[in-house]
C-alpha cells in the first residue's frame, strides 16, 4: 500500500504531538511542514526524516508530493488554511473545533464538496478504540434506552498564560478549546438536542473559564456537558440507560479503561490496552476515505460536524461569548 504523504500547517504542539504519533503505524510519512518561519519549519522537519520545511503555508499546499493537509493552528485560522489547502486541490483533515462558527464551517464544507475532496474535523477521540466498542454497546442496546449523558473536560489551562486560550482575539476560553470533546461524545450518544440551556463565567480578558451546559432530547434523555480551564476535572463520561450504564475513565477522550455495569451490579471491565497518544487514529480513518475515493467519514461526517458546530454557536450565544473578529 502506497504511503500516506502529510504535509502538516502549523509547528506547535498538537502538530508535534500528531506527527510523533504517526511513528506507531506503518503506511504514513511526515511529507513537509510549513511554518511563518523557516526557523520553525525546519527544527519541526528535521525530527522526521525526509520531510521538507516550508516557509509559508502557501508553499506547503502546492507541493506535489503530499497526499494531504493536516491543519493544525488555532482555531481563527481552520476555515482560511482549509479553504487554501482545498484550493489547492489537496484533502484536510482540520483540527478541532473544527471553526470558531458554523458559518465558517459551512464555507468549508462547501469548498471541499465543490471541489470534490476529502474534508474531515480531526475529533480524534470519535475514532479511538474504546470509542468503537462504544458505539457497538449502543448499537447492541445493552444499556437499554439512553436517557442521561454526562462529559466533562476541566484543565488547568488558565494559569499557563496561553494566548489561544486566555485571550478573544485568539477565539479562547473553555467552550471552544475544551467543551467540544464533552458536545460531540454527546452528539455521538444521543444526536443533536431538541433544546440547549448553558450558563458560563467569564476571565478578566473576556472568555469564559467555565461553561455548563445541559442538552434535552425528545426521547426525554438529558445530556450534562462541562468544560473549565481553571482546575482540573475528572474529565470522565458516563452514559446511562435503562438496563445499566458505561462508565468510561479519566481522561474519556484519550483511549482510556471503561466498565459496564447491569442493573444487577454485574461488571464487564473493558481495560485500557493502547501505545501511544492516539491522533494516528484519525490520520489511519483519513487516509483510508482518500484511498477509497471517498469525500466524509463514517465516523464523523461533514453534516454532523456542523451541527456540533450550531451547538457550539447556541452555547456561546446564551454566555455571551463573542470575539472581536466576528462580525455578526
Amino acid at each position: 500500500m502506497k504511503t500516506f504523504r502529510w504535509g502538516i500547517i502549523s509547528t506547535g504542539g498538537i502538530a508535534r504531538a500528531f506527527a510523533k504519533d504517526l511513528q506507531y503505524v506503518t503506511g504514513h510519512s511526515v511529507a513537509a511542514v510549513g511554518s511563518r518561519s523557516m526557523e520553525a519549519a525546519k527544527a519541526f522537519a528535521d525530527l522526521f526524516p525526509g520531510a521538507v520545511a516550508y516557509d509559508s503555508y502557501e508553499s506547503l499546499v502546492a507541493d506535489p508530493s503530499i497526499d494531504g493537509v493536516y491543519v493544525a493552528t488555532p482555531h481563527p485560522y481552520h476555515v482560511s488554511n482549509t479553504i487554501l489547502a482545498l484550493q489547492a486541490g489537496k484533502p484536510v483533515l482540520c483540527e478541532k473545533p473544527f471553526a470558531v462558527t458554523a458559518a465558517e464551517a459551512e464555507l468549508m464544507i462547501n469548498t471541499a464538496r465543490e471541489k470534490n475532496l476529502a474534508l474531515m474535523e480531526a475529533m480524534w477521540t470519535r475514532f479511538l478504540p474504546h470509542i468503537q466498542v462504544v458505539r457497538q454497546i449502543l448499537k447492541d442496546g445493552i444499556l437499554g434506552e439512553i436517557l442521561h449523558v454526562e462529559a466533562d473536560h476541566g484543565q488547568a489551562l488558565q494559569e499557563r498564560n496561553i494566548p489561544r486560550i486566555n485571550l478573544p482575539e485568539y477565539a479562547g476560553g473553555a467552550i471552544l478549546d475544551l467543551g467540544i470533546y464533552p458536545v460531540s461524545f454527546a452528539h455521538l450518544v444521543l444526536g443533536p438536542p431538541e433544546k440547549i440551556t448553558a450558563t458560563g463565567k467569564f476571565t478578566k480578558d473576556g472568555v469564559d473559564s467555565q461553561t455548563t451546559a445541559i442538552f434535552d432530547y425528545a426521547s426525554g434523555a438529558q445530556a450534562i456537558v462541562t468544560a473549565n480551564m481553571i482546575v482540573k476535572s475528572p474529565c470522565r463520561a458516563v452514559i446511562c440507560g435503562t438496563l445499566g450504564r458505561l462508565e468510561i475513565d479519566r481522561t474519556f477522550y484519550n483511549p482510556a479503561s471503561m466498565r459496564v455495569i447491569m442493573k444487577d451490579e454485574s461488571v464487564t471491565e473493558y481495560p485500557r490496552n493502547y501505545e501511544g497518544h492516539g491522533l494516528r487514529e484519525q490520520a489511519v480513518e483519513f487516509a483510508r476515505i482518500v484511498a477509497a475515493g471517498l469525500t466524509e467519514s463514517p465516523l464523523l461526517n461533514l453534516d454532523e460536524t456542523l451541527i456540533i458546530m450550531r451547538a457550539m454557536d447556541e452555547i456561546r450565544r446564551q454566555i455571551g461569548l463573542k470575539f472581536p473578529f466576528e462580525t455578526h
